[in-house]
């Protein structure tokens, strides 16, 4: 087929059938992924508002907060600043129950850049977030979770990627 068209009809093919090949491989990405366009940088005092519900970027606080697990909610300002520097927020809703936290708990396990904390108020149960990403999920189990974590944890999205996660804010709200 390739030999019957031109060399310059055939980069052209070649260029329009490769994303398809490439879902076809299973690279689809994660399902249900919602992306921002948040500038990193922005320090400021104070309560702010957010966009997003948990917020995935945007303004915040000077001091990150410090990652790990949290049994009570975080302000939003100090956790934005740990997305700013490649970590991953896994909220969930405080009903969520405890054998449902403890499967989170296992997800972040071993995970230096991952915060993991009850939010009220969440668009669902389980809700990923990094900066400039996020994805909503039906339970602590989704596979998406993982993928997330895998993806965001120190990557390509975060401005100050590599920044501390430790030696910030550890309290909570």
């Amino acid at each position: 087929m390739w030999g019957r068209y031109p060399e310059a009809v055939n980069r052209t093919l070649l260029l329009a059938l490769l994303p398809l090949a490439l879902a076809a491989c299973g690279d689809k990405g994660i399902q249900g992924l919602k992306t921002f366009k948040h500038e990193g940088g922005d320090h400021r005092s104070g309560s702010l508002t957010y966009a997003e519900t948990p917020p995935a970027g945007g303004a915040h606080n000077p001091v990150w907060q410090n990652c790990g697990v949290y049994t009570q909610p975080l302000y939003n300002e100090y956790a934005v600043h740990s997305l700013e520097h490649g970590a991953v927020w896994i909220t969930y809703r405080p009903d969520l129950g405890a054998e449902g936290v403890a499967e989170l708990k296992k997800l972040v396990d071993g995970h230096t850049y991952a915060l993991l904390s009850p939010y009220e108020g969440l668009p669902s149960p389980v809700v990923a977030s990094a900066w400039n990403a996020q994805v909503a999920v039906e339970g602590p189990t989704d596979e998406r979770l993982k993928a997330f974590l895998d993806k965001y944890e120190q990557g390509p999205t975060a401005p100050e990627r590599g920044a501390a996660c430790s030696g910030g804010y550890g309290e909570t709200r």
